[in-house]
């Protein structure tokens, strides 16, 4: 299993996202990613919690960086900021799940409040998109820019580590791909199994036909024979 890691989430893309790290506050709880599907290629919601402010400041905006091996995400409508997504030259394009070639890939998501998020409120934003094909870790480093100071959660938490970092990114496992595509057709795949089962319920309801058939066929034999031997008998008595 390939674990992803933060490096490329330096100086420079951080510089060209318009990321600052000037302040890492400490704090109790963490910006933090829940995913609805973890299966490699699928496609999943993804929502981020964020549960207080920088040190008793109000939150005025969340940056999300997109990791590698993603290349679009569809950010839910969200009332209380304006939603931005920046974007970045690929260094070969690819083919999109459409078959659309791809030159340029969103690289961040940008909350900006409209009212600054209180420190005792937490709020949540959700992101749709489809997960890499491989498994892995899969990081999302997430800037929590406040009125005053901001907390750079990017820490990569090390494999096999026992406890994690200060300000860790938010962060998930991709498991398995459900199918060999890698698009989860659970569904199909079930259908197919389900043919020979139905085909053997056909093949048997055939040889009760059959059966029945036989037993109708034996009765009007047996009802022949009786028939023609009553007249027999009838003509021996006359």
């Amino acid at each position: 299993m390939s674990r992803r890691t933060l490096a490329r989430f330096g100086a420079p893309a951080i510089a060209a996202a318009g990321i600052t790290f000037l302040v890492a506050a400490p704090a109790s709880a963490h910006v933090t990613v829940t995913p609805t599907e973890t299966a490699a290629g699928a496609y999943s919601v993804l929502t981020f919690s964020v549960g207080h402010g920088c040190e008793g400041s109000p939150t005025n905006k969340i940056t999300i960086q997109v990791p590698e091996g993603i290349n679009t995400v569809t950010p839910t409508r969200q009332p209380y900021y304006d939603v931005k997504v920046t974007t970045e030259k690929l260094a070969e394009p690819v083919k999109d799940a459409h078959g659309n070639e791809l030159t340029e890939r969103d690289a961040t998501i940008v909350y900006t409040a409209k009212t600054p998020l209180p420190d005792g409120q937490r709020d949540a934003f959700e992101v749709s998109l489809q997960l890499p094909e491989e498994e892995g870790t899969l990081a999302f480093p997430t800037v929590q820019t406040c009125e005053k100071g901001e907390t750079a959660w990017v820490e990569e938490t090390p494999e096999g580590a026992t406890e994690e970092p200060e300000s860790p990114a938010p962060a998930f496992e991709v498991t398995a791909a459900e199918s060999e595509d890698g698009h989860g057709h659970g569904a199909e795949e079930s259908a197919e199994k389900a043919e020979p089962a139905a085909a053997e319920t056909d093949d048997a309801e055939d040889d009760n036909s059959n059966l029945w058939g036989a037993i109708g066929a034996g009765a009007g034999i047996l009802g022949l024979i009786a028939g023609t031997t009553a007249l027999a008998l009838g003509r021996r008595k006359a």
